[in-house]
């Protein structure tokens, strides 16, 4: 490696540094060298796993790693000990999360086997405990009394428009627990058709917040909605239902 590019990844993981810090975040030299080999795995598994269209090295530093973090902004941390990330991909929000609070206990659910198999090797490579991959369909994985109603927190980004996602996330969530959803663009009649949703599921909106920082030029957003009530045990329904049949 030659002495430029370490130089530059030494800047960029300085970047990322000051720019954790400024959503009260403060990152150790080993949490970023946890991020730096989190980047290297991620783009060497990506030329034979389709894991992510981002690749560039402060591309996925602030697309990814930050962006992850900017869920603390409407986490309520005090009682989120237990997490599952829905539908988590390459482990965003997942595992820069884990990174950062390595006392949380986190579950990765993922429906595809290839980016489950990055998601065992990356947390043994970064030496994450407390972590368990999860195979299987959230419709599924929902209805297994080892997951259902057992998280603090519930986490999902870029996985299906709101009234969908509330119904396959707010399954796990306990009562008095979280789901909080990143997504991108103008919300307001997505949140808008999502009240019934959220009603029959057991949950009720606390929060839609912007994500001010300079780093995203688009409209960013946390979702976050409070688990209030159970959720009646015919939800999730079948795979495939809540995406052709949203409800509401």
């Amino acid at each position: 490696m030659g002495l430029e590019l370490i130089n530059a990844i030494i800047t960029t993981m300085e970047k990322l540094k000051a720019r954790a810090k400024r959503l009260g975040l403060e990152l150790t030299q080993g949490q970023l060298e946890q991020f730096d080999v989190y980047y290297q795995e991620l783009v060497g598994w990506n030329k034979r796993t389709n894991l992510t269209a981002i690749t560039d090295y402060e591309e996925v530093q602030i697309k990814h790693f930050l962006d992850s973090l900017t869920v603390t902004l409407a986490w309520q941390k005090t009682t989120a000990n237990t997490v599952i990330d829905v539908g988590t991909g390459a482990g965003i929000p997942g595992i820069p999360l884990k990174i950062v609070f390595p006392d949380i206990k986190l579950v990765l659910l993922e429906a595809t086997a290839k980016k489950a198999a990055f998601l065992r090797h990356i947390t043994a490579k970064l030496g994450l405990e407390d972590v368990e991959i999860v195979v299987g369909r959230a419709e599924v994985v929902a209805h297994d009394a080892r997951y259902r109603e057992s998280f603090d927190l519930v986490l999902s980004r870029a996985v299906a428009p709101l009234p969908t996602l509330v119904e396959l996330t707010l399954p796990f969530c306990a009562f008095g627990g979280s789901f909080i959803a990143q997504k991108k663009g103008a919300i307001a009649q997505e949140v808008a058709q999502a009240g019934k949703a959220i009603a029959t599921l057991g949950g009720s909106l606390r929060e839609v917040k912007r994500i001010e920082l300079a780093e995203f030029a688009d409209e960013r957003y946390l979702v976050a909605i409070d688990k209030v009530s159970p959720t009646p045990p015919q939800y999730p329904r079948r795979p495939g239902m809540p995406g052709k049949r949203p409800l509401g």
